[in-house]
């Protein structure tokens, strides 16, 4: 069974609006460039029908990546709880600093903020989700380190 992917309803509107663009306009334009790099003549030696080859190939890729999440999503609304969830922009404070750092925790689609993102799968987002403002989640980085940081926020 496909990974399902939670989505807040701004991220999923703007992943349906680009796949829309490079199914329609996309492909569109790329046919036009591989066209007139072809009528430039001998292929093999033709730096511009390559180019408009590889984007076409990196096109799809994203086409194909973007058809995957879409079919297989879940809309989240974070503002409907007062626990850490997907989509919820939570602001942290590590143990002995006084500091804090915010970050939007979901996925990498998501991104599109000037909040940094914070997979849910990561071993920190995995502690704070469920988590309430005032509670400490211990998490162990990827070097072994155990770290524990408090939940200063949540919007």
């Amino acid at each position: 069974m496909p990974d399902t992917h939670e989505l807040t309803q701004a991220a999923y509107d703007r992943l349906k609006a680009e796949h829309e663009d490079l199914t329609t306009r996309g492909r569109v334009d790329i046919a036009r460039k591989i066209e007139t790099a072809r009528e430039l003549g001998d292929l093999s030696e033709n730096g511009d029908y390559h180019a408009a080859k590889e984007e076409q190939g990196k096109m799809e890729g994203r086409i194909m990546h973007l058809n995957a999440i879409l079919e297989n999503h879940v809309i989240v609304d974070p503002t409907d709880s007062d626990e850490i969830r997907v989509g919820s922009v939570v602001e942290i404070r590590y143990e002995g600093d006084d500091d804090t750092e915010r970050y939007l925790i979901g996925s990498i689609e998501e991104r599109g903020s000037e909040l940094e993102v914070m997979s849910p799968g990561s071993p920190l987002g995995s502690a704070l989700l469920g988590k309430k403002v005032g509670d400490r989640a211990d998490y162990e980085t990827p070097t072994g380190a155990r770290l524990t940081v408090e939940v200063a926020g949540i919007s």
